[in-house]
């Protein structure tokens, strides 16, 4: 018996209140999509444990197969399981009995739960207030989807690699910048007519040749304004920390920024566009300050100390991505 059918004869014979029944309806709906993008998320966070572990010591990620850090020793498929394996094993290598690293299943699990986040931001369900739920995934929903994962999975592992090792691989930051920008080019071509136009002059007179004068409006299309409007993004965000960095350079005669933080920021505006890039500037800058103030405090630091920016910063994307559009109209609403 399908699932609606089953609520609505409990409905009927009044053992199950209706809005309690939708409710259970929509939420079973909902978890039909969440619980194969959670599964598929553990996987994928299995495979960022080995970019995490690889890249920033410019291994393959390829070649050779899973192996144990401290004994060498190949990883058996069931010692491979995400999230399982590790408690299985009681967190210790099966063959050597070193412990192997909470980061593990922290990373498959972060991994996971975003895929449940990105799914949930993309998917939409209709309530009716009778019949079952209905999930609705456009083309421009689809593209959104991709990109939330592809950016959450990229920030996620920049995150860890920056806070353990210090470095933000290009693979990861102008991959991750390009694919974007295709990802842009593709929610262009799906845009309806005048949908995203931008009005550049309108009703402004306009004179050709031959004292011919067109008095209609200078129009820029809805594909030009994304894909243009996305370049610029990436410049300006860029040129923020880049004239950051200048600065310090000539004021204390020394990298306070490295290249990387750049290339993070600007792969951001990429995938969010220039505002939410700013708030992830505003959010990792507070966390970075919050931690260095920490650590001066607990005199674990002191002013030539490096911190992970990059870490805070891909913290500040994650949340932009999440809660960027609504905190961006409710602080435009105060202006």
């Amino acid at each position: 018996m399908p699932l609606y059918a089953w609520l609505d004869a409990h409905v009927q014979d009044r053992s199950l209140p209706p809005r309690l029944a939708l409710y259970l309806n929509a939420m079973l709906t909902a978890l039909a999509f969440e619980l194969p993008a959670f599964l598929l998320g553990l996987l994928f966070g299995s495979f960022l444990n080995v970019c995490i572990s690889r890249l920033p010591a410019h291994q393959s990620i390829s070649k050779p197969r899973s192996h144990c850090p401290h004994c060498n020793t190949t990883i058996r498929w069931y010692d491979n399981i995400p999230l399982i394996s590790w408690l299985l094993l009681r967190a210790r290598c099966r063959d050597c009995k070193q412990p192997i690293s909470w980061r593990y299943p922290a990373v498959e699990l972060a991994v996971g739960i975003w895929f449940v986040a990105a799914t949930d931001l993309s998917i939409q369900v209709v309530h009716p207030s009778t019949g079952p739920a209905v999930v609705t995934l456009t083309a421009a929903g689809v593209i959104t989807l991709i990109a939330l994962i592809i950016l959450g999975f990229l920030l996620i592992g920049l995150l860890v690699m920056d806070w353990q090792t210090h470095t933000l691989p290009d693979a990861f930051t102008l991959t991750g910048t390009l694919l974007a920008f295709v990802l842009i080019c593709a929610r262009a071509v799906f845009l309806g007519p005048h949908e995203d136009e931008l009005l550049l002059h309108g009703r402004n007179p306009l004179t050709s040749p031959g004292n011919v004068t067109d008095r209609g409006n200078v129009i820029l299309t809805g594909p030009e304004h994304l894909v243009l409007g996305r370049l610029l993004a990436i410049v300006a965000a860029a040129g923020i920390l880049l004239l950051i960095r200048f600065a310090y350079q000539q004021l204390r005669h020394r990298e306070g920024l490295g290249l990387g933080d750049v290339k993070l920021i600007a792969m951001i505006a990429a995938f969010l566009g220039f505002w939410p890039a700013v708030l992830a500037l505003f959010l990792g800058s507070i966390l970075c300050s919050l931690y260095a103030l920490t650590l001066l405090l607990r005199r674990r630091a002191d002013a030539l100390t490096r911190l992970p920016l990059g870490t805070f910063l891909a913290i500040g994307g994650l949340l932009a991505a999440l809660f960027g559009t609504p905190l961006i109209a409710w602080y435009s609403s105060l202006l």
